[in-house]
């Protein structure tokens, strides 16, 4: 039986998934954990990418890697994280990983076993004619049933950007800061001090 094209993305993709989601919770290195992270995106565009959705594909690569992911590496270099600290309740959360982990697997199972028998009714995917794009569509249902929503999560967004910004420019005692007014309007004057020295005389 031949190997489909889709099969031969989709398999090792998916394989550098998991491998990449372990990754992602069983390494030490917060660094190293965090490129982890930034490999599980790529993979999952990849994945994105088979099931026609080009755009999530594409937003996914753009945002998260080129985005919130570079802020993550910058974050967790800058700071001094101390490891130990944060596997202090590994063991205790263990039994609820497990059990979200078990329901994630027979769901996967459930899923790859309709795949083989055949899939229900409401699981069969739409035939889409030819031409159809997804990031068309998106933008129809974003802009027109949920654009109100799609306006208060740009507020939200520009909200928690001016308080970030606010937070990072407050005043605060006994530390330095520069008035960049103030350095643009000095003057020569203002800096140097011309000292005339009289030359010394061997006698």
């Amino acid at each position: 039986m031949p190997i489909s094209p889709e099969a031969l993305i989709f398999y090792p993709a998916a394989a550098m998934l998991i491998c990449a989601a372990l990754a992602v919770i069983m390494v030490r290195n917060p660094v190293h954990a965090a490129l982890s992270l930034v490999v599980c995106f790529f993979a999952s565009a990849v994945l994105w990418m088979l099931l026609e959705a080009e755009f999530l594909g594409i937003a996914l690569v753009l945002v998260y890697v080129g985005a919130v992911m570079v802020l993550f590496l910058f974050v967790v270099m800058m700071l001094d994280i101390n490891v130990a600290v944060l596997r202090e309740g590994f063991v205790r959360r263990a039994p609820f990983a497990a059990l979200a982990a078990i329901i994630m697997t027979g769901l996967l199972v459930w899923a790859v076993w309709f795949e083989r028998l055949g899939l229900p009714e409401f699981a069969k995917p739409a035939l889409r004619p030819e031409g159809y794009s997804n990031t068309t569509e998106i933008g129809k249902v974003m802009y027109t049933e949920y654009v109100y929503p799609f306006e208060i999560a740009s507020v939200i967004l520009l909200v928690g950007i001016v308080a970030a910004i606010a937070l990072t420019l407050r005043r605060r005692g006994g530390t330095k800061h520069q008035d960049p007014a103030q350095q643009v309007k000095v003057r020569r004057e203002d800096r140097i001090r011309l000292v005339k020295v009289e030359a010394e005389k061997n006698h």
